[in-house]
């Protein structure tokens, strides 16, 4: 008989400032053997966003992370949304660019502090783990640079000495958490081997499936 091989279905929530190559990290982490398995052709795992701005109706506008304060209730409810469906969804894969991490960091710098604990709690026992994405602060320039070559929106890059001090923030949110939480540099750029640090992580901690739970 054919041993039915370890379901693998991590969840991991890439966070960090502007410039950490996050988004990069996780469309590659959808397809990394070690992370989805093996694949022989290309299909659509869940990769979702806090950063989505999808409560106005026009580019770069609002969302989940800088919503105003008469959004709030759209964002906490959107919030609710999300974590019950990786509840009923708990045995996936979910890779999630930017999420709660971003919103408290954002809203601190706006002078309004949200507790997220509420939050953490419930996605806990689902095996969520916080990867946070640095880099060291002069490297930041340069990966402007390339970022202007591709960015429909250069101006929201014009002073990279926000994500450093925002980077710091971030530190400070993710070593908060009680969610299992790691940090990655991401200077060199080398997404694979950024790819394979954060496996080596998730593997050590036990948090690439959903061992010890029933069928």
């Amino acid at each position: 008989m054919q041993k039915i091989p370890r379901k693998l279905c991590p969840k991991i929530i890439l966070e960090g400032t502007r410039l950490t190559h996050k988004t990069e990290i996780a469309f590659a982490l959808n397809e990394h053997p070690r992370i989805v398995g093996p694949r022989k052709y290309r299909y659509h795992s869940p990769l979702v966003s806090a950063e989505w701005c999808a409560f106005t109706n026009f580019p770069w506008g609002r969302g989940m992370i800088n919503f105003l304060p008469e959004e709030e209730h759209l964002a906490m409810e959107t919030y609710q949304t999300w974590v019950r469906l990786f509840e009923l969804e708990r045995y996936y894969s979910w890779i999630v660019d930017r999420f709660h991490i971003s919103t408290a960091v954002y809203q601190d710098r706006q002078g309004k502090n949200y507790d997220f604990g509420w939050l953490e709690e419930r996605l806990l026992p689902l095996g969520f783990a916080v990867v946070l994405c640095t880099r060291s602060e002069r490297s930041f320039p340069q990966a402007r640079e390339e970022r202007l070559k591709v960015s429909g929106n250069p101006a929201q890059y014009d002073n990279t000495a926000i994500f450093v001090e925002e980077q710091e923030l971030f530190r400070e949110k993710a070593s908060m958490s009680i969610l299992p939480h790691t940090e990655i540099d991401v200077t060199s750029g080398d997404i694979q081997r950024i790819c394979g640090s954060i496996a080596d992580w998730l593997s050590e901690k036990n948090l690439l499936g959903m061992d010890g739970e029933p069928d």
